[in-house]
């Protein structure tokens, strides 16, 4: 019997490559050297898309045709209940569209095909709420100044807007970010990942099936350089949003620097469970395992860390252990299966190595460890890996290793769980388990961290906003706090009376002298 439960290829035809292009000023265009990439499976290993290849001639094109939308006011200066129909249209088509979209996802990322129908049709709902905040925008108004004075603070979008979007979650992040700059009246210039760009130019397609207007958002396709570096330095630029990396994440803010362009970052994280001995342990188990291994552990939520406490570790973690082995690992257009593929052989490697290193500095591998060889797809496959005695000076425990790896820490008291919570230069998410409130609370107060968990992991919703502390990022998406990202504040002061002050005196007026009097 295999250690693992491993769903292996089954028998299907893959679409034709899908071919992209950009979109600019509304139209869909190639590039005009007519370079093009492709991008290979990492699950089935052939070419599944093909698309424009950008430079600098499309990225400055699809950024002054942002411009011109955004000042021209076709979209920035429109009611909000107009801007609202064409986000709620979108949804519809967004639902309209799911396994189409699905289908093309989980070919370019490896993610299992029912994670990316729940993906894509979930960001719908995104949409939607985008669309109940155009038409609830609104500021603020001071009558308290006086008599005849009246203060009004107004909200005004931002300008234009430069998403730039990852590899893992590439349809879900893009509607984290675009339909609420656009529900602000913003315009928006979008770069996906290179690895995942098709799903973006399908929501681009629908898009122009909503008749949003020319110039309101545009796609280019491409690479960091040129299309991402022109995307974060140029001056009709208002805005950068970025997904991915902490170390691009830098790089990107410091390229903004030279025009001050505002800068939004939802970067990396190295986050954690903790479980203390009144939790339900067998609900903490299942979410300790769904936490480590859902979209491959390539996810900047996912709970890399589990910090137990050392009465229960033992037993604890023998469950993870157990629960591990029964998680279905394989071909990823299989609906049984719930981990698929790593995004390319490269990462795959990097993953191995950072258990190797644990292992080479004292800690003990309790499951996994290897690459898993998937009949009739290969080995660009993880095992599920748990790797217990770690401490938390260990690259393992303080590195984003973005992938199906586990590692486990102990504690003795609550004081010790937080200190071992804040030990990190990453401050995303965190999860706590207990049926202590107080302990809950106390928690979920002194960690360092933008979402805290209790009794639960990863749960979400468009109300409320999603960002990190420390270099795990700055400012916020979706919800109201997500929204107001896109916003400029503009004090208007207005005097109602006559009864002002002159500062000038006309010259013939008769001056009293100071010293005299």
């Amino acid at each position: 019997m295999n250690e693992f439960n491993i769903t292996p290829s089954i028998p299907c035809i893959l679409p034709e490559p899908f071919e992209g292009r950009h979109l600019i000023n509304g139209v869909w265009q190639s590039s005009a050297d007519g370079a093009t990439f492709e991008r290979s499976s990492p699950s089935h290993g052939v070419a599944v898309s093909k698309s424009a290849k950008g430079g600098h001639s499309e990225t400055e094109a699809a950024i002054n045709a942002a411009r011109a939308a955004f000042d021209s006011g076709i979209w920035s200066r429109i009611s909000g209940r107009e801007r609202a129909a064409y986000l709620l249209k979108a949804a519809d088509l967004i639902e309209a569209n799911v396994d189409r979209i699905a289908v093309q996802e989980t070919l370019e990322s490896g993610k299992p095909i029912t994670q990316s129908r729940a993906e894509v049709s979930g960001a719908a709902d995104l949409w939607r709420y985008a669309a109940s905040l155009a038409r609830s925008l609104h500021g603020d108004s001071y009558n308290s100044l006086g008599p005849d004075m009246l203060g009004v603070v107004l909200k005004e979008p931002i300008g234009v807007v430069s998403i730039i979007t990852p590899w893992n979650f590439p349809f879900w992040i893009l509607s984290q970010k675009l339909p609420f700059a656009l529900a602000a009246g913003c315009t928006v210039v979008v770069k996906p990942s290179e690895v995942t760009p098709s799903t973006t130019v399908m929501m681009g397609e629908l898009l122009v099936e909503a008749e949003l207007p020319a110039g309101v958002c545009n796609i280019v396709l491409g690479y960091g350089e040129p299309v991402g570096r022109l995307m974060s330095t140029h001056n009709k630029v208002d805005m950068v949003t970025f997904t991915g990396s902490t170390a691009v994440g830098k790089k990107i803010t410091e390229a903004a620097g030279g025009t001050l362009k505002k800068v939004a970052l939802e970067l990396g994280g190295k986050n954690a469970q903790i479980v203390l001995p009144d939790a339900n342990l067998d609900d903490a188990a299942d979410a300790v395992v769904f936490g480590a291994y859902f979209n491959v552990g390539q996810c900047c939520n996912a709970s890399s860390r589990l910090i137990v406490h050392e009465d229960i570790a033992a037993s604890f973690v023998a469950k993870v252990v157990a629960l591990s082995r029964d998680v279905a690992f394989g071909d990823p257009l299989d609906p049984r299966t719930q981990v698929g593929a790593i995004v390319t052989a490269e990462h795959n490697s990097n993953i191995g190595a950072y258990v190797e290193n644990a292992v080479a500095e004292g800690a003990t591998l309790e499951l996994g460890g290897g690459f898993l060889d998937v009949p009739g797809l290969g080995q660009q496959f993880f095992q599920p890996t748990i790797i217990s005695g770690v401490s938390a000076e260990m690259g393992i425990a303080r590195e984003e290793v973005f992938g199906p790896v586990l590692s486990v820490l102990t504690f003795k008291t609550l004081e010790e769980a937080i200190s071992l919570t804040n030990d990190t230069s990453y401050g995303l998410s965190v999860g706590i388990w207990s049926e202590n409130i107080h302990h809950c609370l106390e928690f979920a107060r002194r960690a360092q961290v933008g979402t805290v968990w209790t009794n639960t992991w990863m749960d979400g919703y468009p109300e409320l906003a999603f960002g990190g502390m420390k270099q795990s990022g700055q400012g916020r998406e979706i919800g109201h706090y997500g929204f107001e990202e896109f916003l400029e504040v503009k004090s208007v002061v207005m005097r109602v009376g006559r009864t002002r002050t002159s500062w000038v005196k006309p010259r013939d007026q008769k001056r009293e002298d100071p010293i005299t009097q």
